[in-house]
């Protein structure tokens, strides 16, 4: 029969054994996230980088994970106490907490989406599609102009109805099929699409060129790239809003302005190699805070598991004044955990 050496040790070895362990998991996180956090501000002073305000979720997450902080740490004090119900209710009022947390942080990524900022094939300018490279349409008689993320017709914006009838008429050419042609059903009542200057027309369904020829795939490759834009209220940013009030784009850590579709540096608009290079880089400082914030809700995620268990055991009355080393020692790794999440929060929101 193997022998479990550890219940022959002394109770003050056996908790400091325990605490190392947990100590030295610690340590690791936190070189883990000390070295992501200096590899964001690296790559922020040498690139495009953008800049919005973090969701809401994140801070109402940052009160729910200091409250079940709380709420463990009365669980020990009352464990001592050798007071087994409000044992039970604060480790399970821990365990709620850890849920909220993962909840709200799941709100958060959702705001982020919302807001045209994504995990992935993020950039911080629209390249495929961008209104004006190759189509350009005619509502009532009249072009509209992009503006940032505005939509315009005769120096107004587009009113949510009106908006909401140009996503329409785009929507039907969301779906493109190879060696197949584009039927067009809702075309020149309201609506008339321009393909490099020249107007489109509707011949049989089909849209052509002013030579009769119906448009190629590659063109309407681009007219779909354009669709899904509009489709998503997407001008010449990904993220929604505008530029200089809802987010900011940096260029070696000093902000860019934006005038007449064109950034601009100190004032001067870029060189034609930096607009180049600004339309081909992705939205690296979104990047690292999905990549932060998401390493740390899977530790927080494997440590609910361990918070489980100790509910379980709570309630099964496996904890008394004399032993609850299992509870102190996932106490130590939750308040690391919270301080850790109030830590990465304050510098996203001060450098990020």
């Amino acid at each position: 029969m193997k022998r479990d050496f550890s219940q022959e040790l002394s109770p003050e070895i056996r908790e400091k054994t325990k605490k190392n362990l947990v100590y030295v998991g610690i340590f690791s996180i936190v070189m883990m996230f000390g070295g992501l956090t200096s590899a964001y501000i690296v790559s922020m002073g040498d690139t495009f980088w953008m800049k919005y305000p973090l969701p809401k979720a994140f801070f109402i997450s940052t009160a729910i994970i200091i409250l079940s902080s709380i709420f463990l740490e009365l669980a020990i004090r009352f464990v001592k106490k050798g007071n087994q119900r409000m044992l039970k209710l604060f480790v399970s009022l821990t365990l709620i907490g850890g849920i909220g947390f993962v909840y709200f942080q799941f709100q958060g990524y959702k705001q982020l989406t919302e807001n045209g900022i994504h995990a992935v094939n993020n950039h911080i300018i629209v390249t495929d599609g961008k209104y004006g490279d190759y189509y350009e349409v005619k509502y009532k008689g009249d072009f509209i102009e992009v503006d940032g993320n505005r939509f315009i017709v005769n120096s107004k914006d587009l009113s949510e109805t009106e908006m909401k009838s140009y996503q329409d008429f785009m929507s039907q050419f969301l779906n493109v099929t190879r060696n197949k042609s584009m039927r067009v059903a809702n075309y020149g009542s309201n609506f008339i699409l321009y393909y490099e200057n020249q107007p489109l027309a509707l011949i049989n369904g089909k849209l052509c060129k002013s030579d009769g020829q119906e448009i190629q795939y590659v063109d309407q490759l681009r007219l779909q790239a354009l669709a899904i834009n509009v489709r998503d209220g997407r001008g010449d940013f990904f993220a929604k809003g505008e530029i200089g009030k809802d987010f900011h784009i940096y260029f070696k850590g000093k902000e860019l302005q934006y005038k007449n579709r064109d950034l601009l540096f100190n004032g001067k608009k870029l060189s034609k190699y930096l607009q180049i290079k600004a339309m081909e880089t992705a939205d690296t400082g979104t990047t690292y805070l999905y990549l932060i914030t998401f390493l740390h809700l899977l530790h927080i995620l494997v440590t609910l598991i361990y918070m489980s268990k100790m509910t379980i055991a709570s309630f099964s009355g496996r904890f008394s004044s004399e032993d609850h080393l299992r509870l102190k020692v996932g106490a130590i790794f939750w308040h690391f955990l919270g301080l850790l999440w109030i830590y990465l929060l304050l510098f996203l929101l001060f450098i990020h």
